[in-house]
């Protein structure tokens, strides 16, 4: 079983750019209940199917699956609820650890969440300047929350 450790922060400017180019994602869901979401991604020229379990705190169970990216665009066209998910990816490296920061497109503009994955909960680590205010276990900020109601909808 694979677990996920993960902080979300937003992201107050855009000096994170300085040190990644960003990876075009395109990404849907086949399910966003609460207890248990499952994703449909595709990045570059790769597929992937994502299982993830209720989030506690900031940990929760993750699967993940390389698919073939032709059952992935046929997935998010016709079995994925709307909107699509559509972002460019930054991965930026700081210390031991890697920073992705996600600038959303389409319904989603504007928004743009930096998340840091960790080894344990309590693991210690340093801020970036550009990293804004602290919005883990937020399920506004979740991605599939983002499709039922997108950022630009937000008041």
């Amino acid at each position: 079983m694979a677990i996920e450790i993960e902080r979300k922060f937003l992201v107050k400017n855009e000096d994170f750019k300085k040190s990644a180019q960003g990876l075009f994602y395109r990404q849907g869901f086949l399910n966003t209940k609460k207890e248990r979401v499952v994703r449909v991604r595709i990045v570059g020229d790769k597929g992937f199917l994502t299982v993830k379990s209720i989030t506690k705190g900031a940990i929760r169970t993750e699967f993940e699956y390389d698919i073939p990216v032709d059952d992935a665009i046929i997935m998010l066209e016709s079995l994925c609820e709307k909107p699509i998910i559509k972002k460019y990816r930054y991965k930026i490296p700081w210390g031991d650890l890697f920073w992705e920061v996600d600038e959303f497109l389409g319904e989603n503009k504007g928004l743009v969440v930096a998340e840091i994955e960790l080894q344990h909960e309590d693991q210690k680590f340093t801020l970036p300047d550009w990293i804004g205010k602290e919005v883990t276990g937020n399920p506004k900020y979740f991605n599939s929350s983002l499709v039922k109601k997108p950022y630009s909808s937000w008041d």
